[in-house]
């Protein structure tokens, strides 16, 4: 590392089970034969970070804890292992945060998002919220010229965005969107940008709709609005052809199911963080779709994205807030607020 070795690092720590999250002094990690130590830059918080910090349902079912959680990053190769090859100190790099086995059906198959044996980085293991991080090389994502430090940082979210916004053509297609937070924004930018008839975002943050300004052709719903008010902003009286679920609110998913035209397909992205219940009769006789999505194809969304930035898409407007990472209090309850898009920690 530039001649020096830090021992230490500040990272954000839960030691066990329950709510919060402290800042510690850790042990810098070390990388082995087919990893590199990354230097960490920005971090963003994500959904899935608020679930680890309130210790909800989800979160105790899911995370292992003593555990650094965070996934999302931008930051530059201090260090590689004796076996990596193709990449080198210096740098900029994203990650991965699916770590997966490269050896059951699914991986052997081409389908890595879908691995048998996934270990997912910063749930199930040490994640990014610290200034040091060691990950596989083969979860190393090395940025174009160019690409901007905070646009770097979301490409793990702009590329949920993708992977859930392409499932489905959308092309002359009318899309519902359920969540206004940055992934759900960044899907509504991609089905604009993808030729979309008409795209509609809702949430129960009017903030978060005011971010929904930013895409030109995207209205957006007021967070009272009904299956009958949104199918009216989208034009389309018949119901939507295409929903993309990305808040994990039950409600939500009940006023996508009401809002969708027969034969409608859904896509779900948003983690619930408590039991959900619908009408599978009315899924039945109306013969819906409800496919779910997780992160991103591996590495096939990470190379659309990368072309989508490269073409000029800016998802750089869900950005509204950056924080030091001493200031990690603030910047939770901030992302948590309603009143923010994406929230970045800056670990320079």
């Amino acid at each position: 590392m530039n001649g020096t070795r830090d021992e230490t690092m500040p990272a954000l720590y839960k030691s066990g089970p329950g709510a919060g999250l402290e800042l510690v002094e850790a042990p810098v990690p070390r990388p082995g034969a087919d990893e590199v130590l990354i230097r960490v830059l920005l971090t963003g918080i994500c959904g899935t970070d608020l679930h680890i910090l309130q210790w909800d349902d989800w979160a105790q079912g899911s995370v292992r804890t003593p555990l650094i959680p965070g996934h999302e990053c931008v930051g530059r190769i201090v260090e590689t292992g004796s076996g990596v090859r193709g990449l080198r100190e210096g740098q900029t790099v994203g990650v991965e945060g699916h770590l997966t086995c490269g050896r059951c059906a699914q991986c052997r198959s081409g389908a890595r998002h879908l691995c048998l044996n996934n270990i997912n980085l910063g749930v199930h293991t040490d994640g990014v919220f610290a200034r040091y991080v060691v990950v596989p090389a083969a979860n190393v994502w090395v940025h174009g010229e160019g690409v901007p430090l905070e646009v770097a940082s979301i490409f793990d979210p702009l590329g949920n965005a993708v992977h859930a916004a392409t499932t489905h053509p959308v092309s002359g297609l009318s899309v519902l969107i359920t969540g206004a937070g940055p992934i759900g924004l960044m899907a509504a930018q991609i089905c604009a940008r993808m030729g979309a008839r008409s795209v509609v975002v809702t949430d129960v943050s009017s903030f978060r709709l005011l971010l929904a300004e930013n895409i030109d052709v995207v209205p957006a719903a007021a967070p009272e609005s009904g299956s009958e008010e949104l199918r009216e902003a989208g034009d389309t009286p018949l119901g939507f052809d295409i929903g993309l679920e990305m808040s994990g609110a039950p409600e939500a998913l009940q006023t996508m199911l009401d809002a969708v035209s027969p034969g409608g397909r859904i896509v779900a992205l948003g983690l619930p963080s408590r039991e959900t219940s619908v009408d599978w009769a009315d899924i039945s006789t109306r013969m819906l779709s409800i496919q779910g999505v997780s992160g991103r194809r591996i590495p096939e969304t990470w190379r659309s994205v990368a072309a989508l930035v490269a073409n000029g898409l800016d998802p750089s407007f869900v950005i509204t807030h950056t924080f030091r990472y001493d200031q990690y209090a603030e910047a939770f309850a901030t992302a948590a607020s309603g009143r923010a898009g994406k929230v970045l920690l800056d670990w320079t």
